[in-house]
């Protein structure tokens, strides 16, 4: 029934909108019930009995309350299920963003960023319908067509009967249907996470593409990947229009048996006009709740397959760093010295530095050289404190690097990436990044230093300047 129990432990944190989203819909659809008795009895009273319009207002006006309150508790419903998806989205995103936070960069250089945009965003937001729409529908699904029962019951047995038996057709059919959805379903996902990640890393690559003529070749294979997606959502597509067909046929069948054996009834004069009216408008109400369940069993589908992928990333054990007692009085005016360095990155198969040793003097520049793959780049995020080391020392001067206060490490070094990345902020906002509480002169003397001072305040507004997303504007 597409459940999966590390959503559901969500929904505790967010009991009140989930009992009043409940409460609700179980509201309008009791009321649907009384709107039927209530118009089954003015149109007896009307054609059957002659009754004087005058003799029957109350009714109407009952009618039309029952009406007003109905749609407002759907209405209410709806809203609260909004509510209540909107406040797990918050809640899992921050989790999500606390977590990769927590698996560092080095996590991050393992998985394609287009990829893991998609699971923060496209995965996320695939779960709203599954809070706000699918996961009421299932109380509803149970708590209607118990309630149409237990009142139908009593007016006719043989009608309540028909309802009982042919109540599990429709989730039958939903059950066999939904095997091969699923299937597809996970399917489509992959194709939509490959199709991202495979999209950023081209746009992000674009200039290089284009300075190797090799863009038109590119553009071909996102056409084809675009193309893999297309097919596999047009497959979903497929499923889900038959399974709608047949849930509406099995509905309409069931409503048919039900309308044929009180219409031979009446026929007979074996049952009176009012109740067997009354029973024929319950009948699509009591079909319709398994219907929109039925519906929404894609959503829900969705919910649980990104959900899959969100709980990969969330269920990804955090790095243990070895934890040293703090030193400090430090100084970078001594050797750094790589002692037996060994690191291995989670699941890889190598290792990517093993029993390194060099050493690097003060005021020194020094040039790490090798193939793509050989350790660069995990010597620098060994340096960062992104990881620390497996085997090995670090040590500054004497003192081991892990031994250092991190804050005290980071306040003291610098990095600056092959392509460095602007933020839509102001070129004041993108400068102070490094020591968020410099005041405004020491922000300008580094711009100085780093000769941009001429060039920003020749800008419309100089260092208040948006510069845009990766200074695109």
């Amino acid at each position: 029934m597409n459940l999966d129990r590390r959503l559901l432990q969500l929904l505790s944190r967010v009991k009140p909108e989930l009992l009043l989203t409940i409460l609700s819909g179980t509201i309008a659809g009791l009321l649907t019930i009384a709107q039927a008795w209530v118009l089954s009895s003015v149109i007896d009273n009307v054609f059957l009995r002659h009754v004087p319009h005058i003799q029957i207002l109350n009714e109407l006006l009952l009618f039309v309350l029952f009406s007003l309150v109905g749609a407002g508790a759907h209405w209410l419903s709806r809203e609260r299920g909004g509510v209540l998806a909107g406040t797990i989205k918050i809640k899992l995103r921050n989790m999500l963003t606390r977590h990769l936070d927590g698996l560092g960069p080095l996590y991050t250089y393992g998985e394609k960023s287009g990829e893991l945009t998609n699971t923060m965003y496209g995965g996320i937001e695939a779960l709203d319908a599954y809070f706000s729409e699918y996961i009421p529908q299932l109380f509803f699904s149970a708590i209607i067509p118990v309630s149409v029962l237990i009142v139908v019951f009593p007016f006719d047995l043989l009608s309540g009967f028909v309802f009982l038996l042919t109540a599990p057709i429709i989730p039958v059919f939903m059950i066999l249907i939904g095997q091969q959805a699923k299937s597809m379903t996970e399917k489509q996902w992959k194709s939509l996470s490959r199709m991202s990640a495979h999209f950023l890393d081209a746009l992000q690559g674009l200039t290089t593409l284009k300075i190797f003529g090799r863009s038109k070749e590119e553009s071909k294979e996102i056409f084809r990947v675009s193309d893999q997606f297309r097919q596999k959502t047009m497959g979903v597509l497929k499923i889900a229009f038959l399974s709608a067909l047949v849930l509406e046929m099995a509905a309409t069948i069931s409503t048919a048996v039900v309308a044929v054996e009180i219409g031979l009834r009446l026929m007979y004069a074996q049952m009176a006009f009012q109740p067997a009216l009354f029973i024929l408008i319950l009948a699509p109400e009591f079909y319709q709740p398994m219907r929109q369940l039925g519906a929404k069993f894609h959503a829900g589908m969705d919910g649980v397959t990104a959900a899959a992928r969100i709980y990969e990333v969330l269920e990804t054990p955090l790095p243990q760093v070895q934890v040293k007692p703090a030193t400090s009085g430090f100084t970078l005016q001594e050797i750094l010295h790589f002692k037996d360095v060994s690191f291995t990155y989670p699941h890889a198969q190598g290792t990517a530095v093993k029993a390194l040793s060099f050493r690097i003097k003060p005021q020194s520049k020094v040039a790490l050289v090798g193939k793509s793959g050989s350790g660069k780049s995990t010597i620098a995020a060994l340096l960062l404190r992104f990881a620390g080391p497996q085997q090995g020392t670090i040590l500054v001067g004497t003192k081991d690097l892990q031994r250092i206060p991190e804050q005290d490490w980071l306040q003291q070094i610098s990095w600056l990436p092959q392509t460095p990345y602007l933020f839509h902020r102001s070129v004041a906002e993108n400068i102070l990044i490094a020591r968020p509480r410099a005041s405004r002169e020491e922000m300008i003397e580094a711009a100085r230093q780093a000769r941009l001072h001429e060039f920003v305040k020749d800008l419309p507004e100089a260092y208040d300047t948006i510069v845009g997303e990766e200074g695109s504007r």
